[in-house]
């Protein structure tokens, strides 16, 4: 008997992280974040939270006159005081300046 896995299926319960970063990937960069950009950021987050997640996502928004695609990074926390949340989210920002920077030539307009 072969029991094929659910393709879709409806979560009822979700537990929500404590902290979630996002970080507009794509709205700064123009493009996808890499594999490599994403282990870049788990390196410097590992002093900062000993446990957390990273999401590569493309949203669609769609609305009554609006339409809107964006690819964001998500970080997902399950622990952070305010101190670390602010530590957390300026690394982010770096992080994301530094993948624009390391394909761009002008940063000094961010």
């Amino acid at each position: 008997m072969s029991v094929d896995p659910a393709i879709a299926f409806r979560v009822r319960e979700h537990d929500r992280p404590t902290l979630e970063v996002r970080v507009n990937f794509g709205m700064l960069t123009g493009r996808t974040v890499t594999q490599a950009e994403i282990d870049d950021l788990a390196r410097a987050l590992r002093t900062l939270a000993p446990t957390f997640e990273i999401v590569s996502e493309e949203r669609h928004e769609f609305g009554d006159a609006v339409e809107a695609s964006v690819h964001q990074v998500v970080i997902e926390i399950g622990a952070a005081d305010d101190e670390a949340a602010v530590a957390i989210v300026d690394t982010a920002e770096q992080w994301a300046k530094a993948c624009y920077a390391s394909r761009h030539v002008d940063v000094t307009e961010i």
